[in-house]
């Protein structure tokens, strides 16, 4: 599926203003969330929104995508860098699918032994 990212950031953005209007509580905890994360800087900037887009696929959030994209870039990611943390994600879920298949093997000789 082909997809403006800048046209969607930006809408997506104007769509959160209208948000914050209507429950400016939620949208002030959230940022309260995200910046205290960074608060320490520990792992700097670029680390910080590598880890936000590896999140951000293993979460399936478009609009996080498009924010951190940007991000990341700005903070002087490179695509390859950004390729590896995708990379990271992928093989974390990867793993998730292969723990979790071992939970189905117990549930079923549950099944066997009930």
């Amino acid at each position: 599926m082909f997809q403006d990212w800048n046209q969607y950031r930006t809408q997506l953005l104007a769509r959160v203003g209208d948000f914050s209007k209507l429950s400016p509580g939620a949208v002030s905890g959230l940022m309260a969330i995200e910046g205290s994360a960074a608060k320490s800087d520990l792992l700097g900037a670029k680390v910080h929104e590598l880890i936000a887009l590896a999140v951000a696929v293993t979460t399936r959030c478009d609009g996080c995508i498009a924010v951190h994209t940007k991000k990341a870039v700005e903070a002087g990611a490179s695509r390859e860098e950004i390729a590896e943390a995708l990379s990271v994600a992928m093989a974390l879920n990867a793993g998730a699918a292969l723990t979790y298949s071992a939970r189905v093997l117990d549930a079923h000789a549950a099944l066997e032994t009930a």
